[in-house]
């Protein structure tokens, strides 16, 4: 069994003071021992594991040459903070990351001091490091800001809207750019090292400065200077678009070398303004099997690190809603040679691949661009095509902008492939789909839809295909009740709800991922449970039918209760002036933390004990 006293550096450590205490020779070393101890840790408890990796060295360097908490580092999204987290006092929690009560998955400002931003979507690390630059300026203070984000964090528009407001201002901020996937990058070596350790140093930097105040007096003069100076960069490191900006381009630099990464942020940390440090990692680093495929390793379940491939889950007879998308997609794509797929970045986690494969010139991977992708898919639509938008409920919030004023005002056919739809899990308050119901069902021309299980979730997908205007289906992460999926694709009549059991006294109103616990529920109760399938529109029909023949009527669905579905029913049965008892269950007004599906789904009492406890108390 691994204990800390394996690990004689990192036994010590409690706090980033600590590594300060130790001399420049004892650094590679305790990077060294914080990657095998990160291994086994993640072992244990499984979480984000290839990123981490890859910034150990720069961890370790970043405490060591910054005072933080007091200067402050704002990790983007945050799966390579594991490091982080375990110098800054919270190595002995790591094993409970991600779950009820343990570890967050992501930095966060309520956890830890040294979590000087709390993150989990991408690309917002340059934008809240200036904002805390900016403000802590203006206080008067001397605190060093510093963003690091991914060359795929980067590529969100974001980060380039940050990086020209910061270039404008001359802002105090050093943004770090870790390239783990060679995509800027050219060889990184001895000479390039060298020049690495002269443009960051105190003497360039002052002559830089000294001869733009000395030449600013003659301007052609200082642009002939200006430009020879890029254009020598130019020939060495590809840094002119982030000069372009306002920023002082540094690198690129080996991202594994410690001394060089520590003599370099001691440099940058004396310059002031805007500066970008390049650096180059390799994801998964110092673990063989997460270097030969750190996709697989990204996020892993607990799993034997002698071993050289990750646990395989036994085979199901029912698949994933993730799958049933996949498999309807490839299927509908066969079927309709308009059909385009759109993911911005999550082709493996909305389950893409097969169709990137079949369909490789309808398929189009934005990167990490919500925005981005739902204008494309508006642009698509305004030429015949039919493009189908696969992404998180949780991302999708970032382009609600796009969704009403370039797809729902123009009524544009596009269908948006909801993923991960509710609580989420081990992942947390920044990945929950908890909105979606509310954010889409006030949208005029949408059509919102929630499966009950697999089946529904096909045939509910081809409903919101054909259907003429913009469409979406939402469902949760993982498996359903294990319903067989029908190859045949039938439309489902729009606003049409589906009783599923027939009861007397209470009618319970239950969406998608509900129905199941709502009939278990429903059942013992003697009500009638009602399959509402669609929030907008809702069954109008059905609930005034229901509101006659039963005394209570309860909603039930995984969307907070402000906006949402329940809020649907209330809306309409005041409108209808009918007063009668009426109880919304659904998610609490607050953000549910980490832990299983299972455990949240409990919490928040959304399982068919907390239905029942709830409905039995309202109607007593």
């Amino acid at each position: 069994m691994n204990t800390l006293h394996n690990y004689p550096l990192l036994k010590d450590i409690n706090s980033p003071a600590d590594v300060r205490k130790l001399s420049k020779s004892q650094l590679k070393p305790l990077a060294k021992e914080l990657r095998e101890f990160l291994t086994h840790t993640v072992s244990i408890s499984g979480g984000h594991f290839s990123a981490g990796l890859g910034t150990v060295e720069l961890t370790v360097a970043l405490h060591y040459v910054f005072d933080t908490p007091s200067d402050q580092l704002v990790w983007d999204v945050g799966h390579q903070a594991y490091p982080h987290k375990i110098l800054t006092g919270r190595k002995e929690r790591m094993t409970t990351i991600r779950t009820k009560d343990g570890v967050s998955a992501f930095p966060n400002r309520a956890e830890s001091e040294y979590d000087a931003f709390g993150v989990g979507h991408s690309s917002t690390s340059i934008s809240a490091a200036l904002g805390m630059a900016i403000a802590s300026e203006l206080k008067g203070e001397d605190k060093k800001m510093v963003a690091i984000i991914g060359d795929g964090s980067i590529t969100g528009g974001m980060a380039f809207e940050a990086m020209n407001h910061a270039g404008a201002l001359d802002a105090n901020l050093l943004v770090i750019l870790n390239d783990n996937d060679m995509s800027i990058s050219p060889p990184v070596g001895a000479m390039n090292n060298y020049l690495t350790k002269i443009l960051s140093s105190k003497f360039y930097s002052s002559m830089r400065e000294g001869s733009k105040k000395a030449l600013s007096s003659m301007p052609s003069v200082w642009e002939l200077a200006r430009r020879t100076e890029e254009h020598m960069k130019g020939m060495v490191v590809p840094g002119t678009l982030f000069e372009e900006l306002g920023f002082n381009y540094i690198g690129p630099i080996d991202g594994h070398d410690v001394d060089m990464l520590v003599s370099t942020l001691e440099n940058l940390k004396h310059i002031t303004g805007p500066r970008f440090l390049h650096i180059v990692t390799q994801k998964g680093k110092g673990y063989p099997p997460a270097e030969k495929d750190p996709l697989a390793y990204h996020g892993v379940p607990a799993f034997d690190p002698t071993k050289d491939c990750l646990p395989k889950s036994a085979p199901s007879p029912h698949p994933t809603y993730t799958e049933v998308f996949g498999e309807w997609l490839c299927d509908m794509a066969a079927l309709d040679e308009r059909l385009l797929g759109i993911t911005p970045a999550m082709r493996e986690g909305s389950g893409l691949v097969k169709f990137s494969e079949c369909y490789p010139r309808r398929y189009f991977d934005v990167a990490i661009a919500e925005q981005h992708a739902v204008t494309l898919a508006a642009g698509q639509a305004c030429q015949g095509a039919k493009p189908v938008v696969a992404i998180y409920s949780t991302f999708l919030q970032r382009a609600y902008d796009q969704m009403i004023h370039d797809v729902a005002i123009q009524n544009l056919d596009v269908l948006f492939a909801l993923d991960r739809a509710g609580l989420v899990g081990p992942d947390g308050p920044t990945h929950a789909g908890s909105f979606d119901y509310s954010y889409m069902r006030c949208i005029p021309n949408m059509l919102v839809m929630a499966p009950a299980d697999e089946n529904e979730c096909r045939q509910m997908l081809y409903t919101g295909f054909i259907h003429e205007g913009p469409a979406s289906v939402r469902y949760p992460r993982g498996k359903g009740p294990g319903v067989a999926v029908n190859k045949d694709m039938t439309a489902l009549p729009i606003g049409k709800a589906e009783v599923r059991h027939q009861g007397s006294r209470i009618a319970i109103l239950a969406w998608g991922s509900m129905v199941a616990p709502a009939m278990e529920a429903g059942k013992q109760l003697g009500a009638t449970v009602v399959n509402m399938r669609f929030v907008k529109p809702i069954d109008t029909e059905l609930i005034l039918e229901l509101a006659k023949s039963h005394e209570v009527l309860i909603t039930v669905e995984e969307n907070v209760l402000a906006g949402g579905a329940g809020s649907a029913v209330n809306d309409f049965l005041q409108a209808q002036h009918i007063l009668m008892p009426v109880l919304n269950i659904g998610l609490p007004d607050s953000f549910v933390e980490q832990g299983t599906r299972e455990e949240l789904l409990a919490l928040c009492d959304l399982d068919a004990k907390g239905i029942l406890a709830q409905a039995e108390k309202f109607c007593a």
